[in-house]
């Protein structure tokens, strides 16, 4: 009984808090743990595939996708566009660019821990997949310094679109598949292409 009063007065106070912090310090906080969360199931999805453990590979593959799902979504409906003013069109669509990327890596991923077992040739692309993603997840951690500019109001609205797309927690293929208006093939066929001729001594 005395555990759950304390806890109860625990989550009281917890929640006044949050509601005394700012929206700018609530996006900041909450989108650093995000980032940090997502960090950890890389680091630990590359170990995985280090240690060629196809099953601890598949279950952290899921992960990624069920934190990324949401979190995307809230970015590219709410949060890129409240930017756009302050960063400008090219800097928003190359955003979205890297969202592209990472929704084509992460069907890479799905494909090489959907196998029985992982080779080295496997192992060594399933990492290779995982270093692709890491630097977008720094460099989208420094946006909160960005969206510190902007006006509170707006602020609250990218905590709502959060509070919503956490709510349906469409998982990132599935989203990208049937809820996502921008489709991820336009920026694969242009990395692609650019990769042949570079290959090819064009680039």
């Amino acid at each position: 009984m005395v555990g759950s009063m304390a806890d109860g007065n625990k989550n009281k106070n917890g929640t006044a808090k949050e509601a005394a912090a700012s929206a700018h310090e609530r996006f900041r906080d909450l989108a650093h743990a995000e980032h940090r969360e997502l960090r950890d199931i890389l680091l630990a999805l590359y170990d995985a595939f280090d240690k060629h453990d196809v099953k601890r590979a598949a279950k952290l593959h899921g992960e990624l996708c069920g934190h990324t799902g949401p979190h995307f979504r809230y970015e590219e409906e709410t949060l890129h566009l409240l930017l756009e003013p302050v960063l400008g069109k090219v800097q928003v669509e190359h955003l979205n660019r890297e969202h592209d990327r990472a929704i084509v890596d992460a069907i890479y991923i799905g494909r090489l821990t959907a196998e029985s077992s992982l080779d080295e040739n496997t192992a060594r692309q399933g990492k290779r997949l995982v270093r692709r993603i890491l630097p977008h997840v720094a460099d989208c951690d420094g946006l909160s310094v960005i969206v510190e500019t902007i006006p509170e109001a707006e602020v609250e609205t990218i905590l709502a679109a959060r509070e919503t797309a956490l709510a349906e927690n469409i998982p990132l293929l599935d989203w990208a598949a049937t809820e996502r208006p921008r489709s991820f093939r336009d920026t694969y066929q242009r990395d692609y292409y650019a990769t042949r001729r570079q290959a090819q001594g064009y680039g």
